[in-house]
């Protein structure tokens, strides 16, 4: 993990751990995190193309599929771990821009005060994530923005999935 990364870590975490949506220890679900490498690829075509006009969209989407991906691995992984494009697979049920509301109501059945909660929270690690990209001060469309960008989708999709799973009761607890 570069500086950077474990910097927008440190902070994501920080800011999640306060709100009560990450335990102390933080989750170990392999089969979601091996699925970051062909979720990004697919992903990065789209996000790359809305950042300029929509940075939160583009950040903020990312951590709702670490989300959507823990909920189907915990719901039925057998049915969705060789799908050959989750990205696409959940992109493709109401278009890029929809993708929200999508993972919001159908796959986390989410409604109201529930609903609307999940979007702020969302919003404001993108948000946040959007804020030390500018700050970075590196040249659009360079390797350094590049890296940076998928930095902070990495940490984005972690993080979805670690609350996602914290939201479905996993606890990681050290066992004496």
């Amino acid at each position: 993990m570069t500086q950077l990364e474990q910097q927008i870590h440190d902070d994501l975490r920080l800011y999640l751990s306060s709100r009560g949506e990450l335990d102390e220890r933080m989750p170990d679900c392999p089969d979601v995190e091996e699925k970051w490498e062909s979720l990004a690829k697919s992903y990065l075509p789209d996000g790359i193309r809305e950042y300029a006009r929509y940075p939160m969209a583009s950040l903020g989407w990312m951590m709702y599929l670490g989300m959507a991906v823990a909920k189907m691995w915990d719901e039925n992984w057998q049915a969705y771990a060789y799908q050959p494009d989750l990205y696409a697979y959940v992109r493709d049920k109401r278009g890029f821009d929809s993708m929200d509301e999508y993972v919001r109501e159908e796959v986390l059945q989410l409604r109201g005060d529930a609903y609307d909660e999940l979007e702020q929270m969302v919003g404001e690690c993108a948000a946040r994530l959007d804020n030390r990209l500018r700050r970075l001060h590196v040249e659009p469309g360079t390797k350094a923005a590049f890296e940076a960008y998928v930095a902070c989708l990495h940490q984005l999709y972690l993080m979805g999935a670690a609350v996602q799973l914290h939201r479905m009761g996993y606890r990681m607890e050290q066992l004496s």
